[in-house]
């Protein structure tokens, strides 16, 4: 299988600054395995978009998949309690 290029928002790098250390190694360890496989076990897919989410600990990241191209694009990574909030 090819290995899908990662990108972040721009907004991803200022809601990682909030977190503990030890939880953004956490977090940037799981985002660096979508890039093997994007869609892995205990993935959901979130309706109304092609987004996705994936669990991390105390943390989800929402993200989503362009196939064609091989991109996986960070949209959000936020606690468990306010992820699906706007």
């Amino acid at each position: 299988m090819a290995r899908y290029r990662i990108q972040f928002k721009n907004s991803v790098a200022k809601e990682l600054r909030h977190f503990p250390k030890k939880d953004v190694k956490k977090i940037l360890g799981k985002i660096d395995t979508l890039a093997e496989d994007p869609r892995p076990p205990g993935v959901k897919k979130l309706s109304g978009g092609d987004y996705y989410r994936v669990r991390q600990g105390m943390y989800r990241i929402v993200y989503e998949i362009v196939d064609d191209a091989l991109i996986v694009t960070v949209i959000k990574v936020a606690h468990r309690s306010g992820i699906y909030r706007k």
